[in-house]
């Protein structure tokens, strides 16, 4: 601090204006060769913040934290924290939980993550006065996660989930750290809705994604049952105006229905490569070619893609041309003419079958519906389709791929669908969720006694994400992965008891199945503290050891959870317990066989356990690297609307380095897939994982990335990223 200093003795400035000149001269002198005025620029900042809390909540700042019981009071009383604090907390437990609080910890941020924490996260009045301090929110988040816990061991959950949060062991999603012991907002992430093939499912959708938009949420959407363009409607031929205009009613909710002002909506619209309109609209979405009355720039697209697909991109002929051909059909005229149908006679599309270990259905019934001669298709070279994609991806960073039969394969509640019958057709906005899809449908409409109009909608299953993530460069060299873990997945447990869900359906899934996703971040972070280069296959085998251990103790705690407050009411059947899970991992080791056991014995309490989010602003908060990015530089400028920081990397030394040097763009991408792949052995839902490529890159370099993703057993890839793209707008909600 004493270069500082002495440039504030030269300087006649008032005190205030003296504050911003030494933090204005730490963040400048931040920099590849002293990374460490970063935190100089984090004690400054926490000075202001330490000021202005007090001013507005009547103190002395020197105290830096003050009475903290005065604090939920007075928020409670403007309406800013919801009354369930005081209600079900005392004077003495929040007073001991006051004792608890360490401001030490607060120097533990770096500058830009102390600065996304105050901007966006603290609790202010609504003239956006602060009230709250940093460790304040910490201690908040663990009231409200834990408030319904038994009060005998309550007060020992608060401190431990607070111990987590403060060390930043770990991040919660960001509606939770936003919206916690608040009075408005809901804590889950993101949502995932099937849309019915008819004109009320489709308007239903629309409005349920509204309400969820607005209170923060991402979307994801899967089209890939409604009917295809020329399709016939109440038997009149020619008549569907096919998947892209429904598409642009939903761009236009995304821009109208911001979520709480901050953004515009964030929605993913997913389509089968077997479509009938994948060519004809859907590829060109987001491109800037082309007709804009069927364009749609503000929402994201994802492909959902079978085995079929990327072998048929493997055939040639003897010149090495590729051959392979691709029908794509209106799912609705399949259902019409194929006659495939459930056991309770509703009729059933290609979307509703994938090709499982041995039984290979998916592929049966296209190739039935190949030989149909009375079946309406397009057909294409599958590599011309694979072009566009690829052409659309360079360009927009879209679609993601969403590969099917792996994910159907690998989901441990396939059991609800029947062997071989599609559970999941798509993932989210981020690509790291896998959860069991259908859609909800409208039963009857009706005029009560009342003179109320009724509609009756049996509720399908709309995907709830409850996320948070581990930060790796934090718990890992301090060996409290076992007890962080455990204390976060009763935290992410608790979410689902406490949330408000303004989707009915929404609601029933989120406790019918009690999912969760704990993720990671600050993986480039842990290598370089590890002294291990990326491309090296150490970084693969030590991605491999480590997500397994991550694996077991997700799935012991969520056991633990199950003996103490019940299984997930579908676990009867699952491959949770039948032992199939731990089988098909191949996990026969001495600790794995004996939670196989326990599992089996007392069941698990949530339906899916582990995802990793794409963890950017909160990776920044945890001052760590992006999920399992690569870091983009060593030095760079991090720039949002409303601030251009230069920033280094975390733990920047002459040692780590040599671990950082190479940027994202010019690693080999192949390494990045080998690592995931290793990593998804032991993920049972999906990861967010990019792809970062230059913008020269060639088509059968893309190609041979996708193709390889496909054969490393990746379920899903999010973004290509290229060198021309400007900055992708990431739905921050899936940040965890």
């Amino acid at each position: 601090m004493s270069e500082i200093e002495n440039k504030l003795l030269e300087s006649k400035a008032s005190e205030n204006e003296a504050q911003q000149q030494a933090l204005f001269y730490a963040l400048n002198n931040i920099a590849i060769d002293q990374p460490n005025w970063t935190f100089v620029a984090t004690r400054l900042y926490l000075e202001q913040l330490y000021q202005e809390a007090a001013d507005n909540r009547g103190y002395d700042s020197r105290q830096k934290y003050a009475d903290f019981y005065n604090l939920i009071t007075s928020l409670t009383e403007r309406k800013i924290y919801s009354s369930d604090l005081l209600d079900n907390y005392s004077k003495e437990e929040i007073d001991e939980f006051s004792r608890e609080i360490n401001p030490e910890r607060d120097k533990l941020f770096t500058y830009i993550g102390l600065f996304l924490f105050a901007d966006r996260y603290l609790a202010r009045d609504y003239e956006r006065r602060l009230y709250e301090l940093p460790q304040e929110r910490f201690m908040i988040i663990a009231m409200s996660l834990m408030i319904f816990e038994d009060r005998a061991k309550r007060l020992e959950l608060v401190k431990e989930a607070y111990w987590a949060m403060s060390h930043l062991y770990m991040t919660v999603a960001t509606p939770t750290l936003s919206n916690a012991g608040k009075s408005y907002g809901q804590l889950s992430s993101c949502f995932i809705d099937t849309v019915d093939d008819s004109l009320d499912g489709i308007y239903l959708n629309n409005w349920d994604i509204a309400r969820l938009s607005k209170n923060g949420g991402g979307i994801g959407v899967y089209f890939g049952k409604v009917r295809a363009l020329g399709s016939d409607i109440k038997g009149f031929k020619g008549m569907s105006s096919g998947v892209v205009p429904w598409i642009r009613l939903i761009n236009d909710t995304a821009v109208s229905v911001d979520q709480l002002g901050q953004r515009q909506g964030a929605i993913a619209i997913y389509l089968d490569i077997f479509h009938k309109d994948i060519m004809n609209g859907f590829l060109d979405l987001k491109t800037n070619n082309g007709d804009e009355r069927r364009k749609a720039h503000d929402i994201f697209t994802g492909i959902a893609i079978p085995d079929l697909f990327m072998q048929k991109l493997l055939e040639t002929d003897e010149n090495g041309k590729s051959i392979g051909e691709w029908h794509t059909f209106c799912p609705h005229q399949v259902k019409q003419l194929m006659g495939w149908r459930d056991e309770d006679g509703h009729p059933l599309g290609l979307e509703d079958f994938y090709d499982e270990e041995g039984k290979k259905l998916f592929t049966e019934k296209y190739l039935e519906a190949v030989s149909n001669p009375l079946l309406p298709r397009k057909t294409y070279r599958a590599m011309d389709i694979m072009a566009r994609i690829m052409v659309a991806q360079l360009e927009t960073g879209t679609p993601y791929m969403f590969y099917r039969d792996e994910v159907n394969r690998q989901n441990p509640n396939k059991h609800l669908a029947g062997e071989g019958r599609t559970s999941i057709y798509c993932s989210n906005l981020c690509t790291e969720i896998a959860q069991n899809m259908s859609p909800t449908t409208i039963v009857k409409e009706y005029v009560n006694e009342d003179g109320d109009v009724v509609i009756v909608r049996r509720p399908g299953d709309f995907v709830v994400c409850n996320l948070s993530s581990i930060n790796l460069s934090k718990a890992v060299p301090a060996e409290v992965l076992d007890r962080l873990i455990s204390i976060q997945v009763r935290m992410l447990d608790n979410v689902i008891d406490l949330n408000n869900i303004p989707v009915g359906q929404a609601h029933l899934t989120n406790k019918t199945f009690r999912a969760v996703g704990l993720g990671t971040f600050g993986w480039h972070h842990l290598l370089a503290l590890k002294h291990i280069h990326w491309e090296t296959d150490e970084a693969v085998d030590y991605a491999d050891k480590l997500y397994e251990d991550i694996a077991y103790f997700t799935i012991r705690a969520s056991m633990e959870l199950a003996k103490e407050k019940g299984q997930y009411r579908h676990f009867i059947g699952s491959e949770w317990e039948t032992g199939r899970y731990f089988d098909r991992k191949s996990y026969s080791s001495g600790r794995w066989e004996e939670l196989k056991e326990n599992v089996r014995k007392y069941g698990i309490r949530n339906g899916w356990l582990m995802a990793v989010a794409p963890n950017s602003s909160t990776a920044k908060i945890g001052g760590s690297t992006d999920g399992i990015d690569p870091l983009y530089s060593v030095e760079y400028a991090e720039e949002k609307k409303n601030f251009k920081f230069k920033v280094t990397a975390p733990d920047l030394n002459h040692i780590t380095y040599n671990f950082y040097r190479r940027a994202r763009h010019e690693l080999d991408q192949a390494w990045s897939i080998r690592q995931n792949a290793r990593r998804q052995r032991h993920i049972d839902q999906s990861i967010s994982f990019n792809l970062y490529v230059r913008h020269d890159i060639k088509a059968k370099d893309l190609l041979k990335l996708h193709l390889e993703a496909w054969k490393q057993g990746l379920k899903t890839t999010y973004y290509v990223r290229s060198t021309s793209q400007e900055e992708i707008q990431e739905c921050e909600a899936c940040h965890s």
